[in-house]
């Protein structure tokens, strides 16, 4: 494609080379340059592209040009031919609950015959082919690359988590949605947006920018989900597990091995737990329907999903001790795990927590999350969870802020995450429920000294043999 082609209308302008060269590439990463290259100089958060030209250039690019983020993200889309107005895109966005969603809608679909694609947290992937994921939504030429290698390979859905953060900074500028997703906004990422008014906006940028084609699906019981879709040109429906809404949840009954529910009349068995993923559920459903899929047909592939890896993964052990691995790093999250555990720990089964927070990262929510911790636990462990370059004993002073004097007193603080989680199983003594929460999926943790290999159900494995 030509440069000029490429770039009209979007507000780039040529920084090096002419408007006839033909373009074979696209990145805006210099060290990514081939031959043929178009390095397109973009000022990001922590480094301005700018500074790079020359050695792009050198690298092989034919040319350079100066863009914003959504220039960016139109060019990128452009390029790759408009892959997601080849695909039935599916997107969520709202504070917990993306990853779940939109992993077992890719899998909901696939037992229903479709190829499919998916963008998430944990991976990405192209049919069954798989690649790791590094933001939860990433940058617009990795996004508009991946959709395009799925519609050629015959990919008909593409499932996307849509972070606050991609939004404000126009990732998914281009792209063409026809179903969008609100599941609920706590607090999060207000080291990035300052104040939840803004992390709101962001979010609603999302459902500002659907057309009249698209369909916006909202959890009815967040107070922010009419909010949403104030200025949507989409089609809205709802989902609700307490109110009146286009489409209901009740749930019956729920174990620790699974829940019974009633959607929209019809009672499902389902192997998930907690009202949290009552409303996943739900909304997997809405969408699914609102993709066109049959009612019954969706009911019955929804009762044969299973969790995902990660989130709510339950490993049971001797003794009676079961342990469950959860992403849970926000207080609401926290809170809706712990939650649906205490209701779930009967004849004395005892409830212990175990947590951190990450350094360089919203530090308002700390407290929170103690207070949250102290209110349904029997027993507290504080740990790391990726302290980053932060100091790790500043991270527990903040965490120590939101405990009472009760609460302190049945917690205990130990750096090391391995060996916090350790303690908390062999001291456990039996019949008991053990959360380990904020790094789910997540198979390292990054210190001050790097980054290292770290999977919390082969410690717990590992813990479970010395009790044998």
């Amino acid at each position: 494609m030509r440069l000029d082609e490429l770039i009209k209308g979007t507000g780039a302008t040529i920084l090096r080379g002419d408007g006839g060269k033909d373009i074979k590439s696209v990145t805006s990463d210099s060290r990514k340059v081939t031959g043929g290259a178009l390095f397109i100089a973009v000022k990001g958060c922590s480094a301005d592209g700018h500074a790079y030209v020359e050695s792009a250039m050198e690298a092989g690019a034919v040319a350079a040009i100066d863009a914003d983020r959504k220039a960016l993200a139109l060019i990128a889309d452009r390029f790759y031919g408009h892959p997601s107005g080849e695909l039935k895109l599916v997107g969520i966005t709202g504070t917990n609950g993306k990853t779940t969603t939109v992993t077992l809608l890719y899998h909901l679909f696939r037992s229903l015959g479709y190829e499919c694609g998916l963008l998430s947290t944990i991976a990405n992937y192209v049919g069954e082919r798989r690649s790791e994921a590094v933001n939860t939504t990433a940058d617009p030429i990795t996004v508009n690359s991946l959709m395009r290698e799925m519609v050629d390979a015959g990919c008909e859905y593409c499932f996307m988590e849509v972070s606050s953060i991609g939004l404000e900074q126009d990732r998914t500028a281009g792209l063409e949605f026809r179903v969008g997703i609100f599941s609920n906004l706590t607090h999060d990422h207000l080291d990035y947006h300052g104040t939840f008014a803004e992390y709101l906006r962001c979010k609603k940028l999302f459902f500002d920018s659907l057309p009249s084609t698209a369909t916006a699906l909202v959890n009815a019981d967040d107070r922010n989900g009419q909010v949403m879709v104030q200025n949507t040109a989409a089609k809205v429906e709802t989902y609700s597990l307490r109110t009146a809404a286009d489409h209901t949840c009740r749930i019956i009954e729920q174990s620790v091995d699974g829940m019974v529910l009633r959607i929209d009349g019809t009672e499902v068995c389902t192997r998930l737990v907690g009202v949290h993923n009552a409303y996943n559920l739900l909304a997997i459903y809405s969408a699914a329907l609102c993709l066109g899929a049959g009612r019954d047909e969706t009911l019955v592939a929804l009762s044969a999903l299973g969790p995902v890896p990660g989130r709510f993964e339950n490993i049971s052990g001797p003794d009676s001790i079961s342990v469950i691995i959860d992403y849970a790093h926000t207080p609401d999250a926290l809170e809706n795990v712990l939650k649906t555990l205490r209701s779930l720990c009967c004849n004395g089964r005892k409830l212990v927590c175990v947590f951190g927070c990450g350094g360089d990262r919203d530090t308002t929510k700390r407290p929170e999350m103690a207070a949250v911790a102290e209110k349904y636990s029997d027993r507290i462990f504080v740990t790391e969870d990726n302290s980053r370059t932060e100091s790790p004993e500043r991270i527990f002073e903040d965490i120590r802020a939101g405990f009472s004097a009760k609460g302190l007193a049945k917690t205990v603080f130990i750096h090391d995450r391995r060996e916090a989680i350790r303690t908390a199983i062999s001291l456990s003594g039996g019949n008991t429920a053990i959360l380990l929460a904020g790094k789910g999926h997540e198979d390292y943790q990054i210190t001050s000294e790097g980054k290292k290999r770290f999977v919390e159900r082969e410690i717990v494995e590992e813990a479970f043999k010395t009790m044998r």
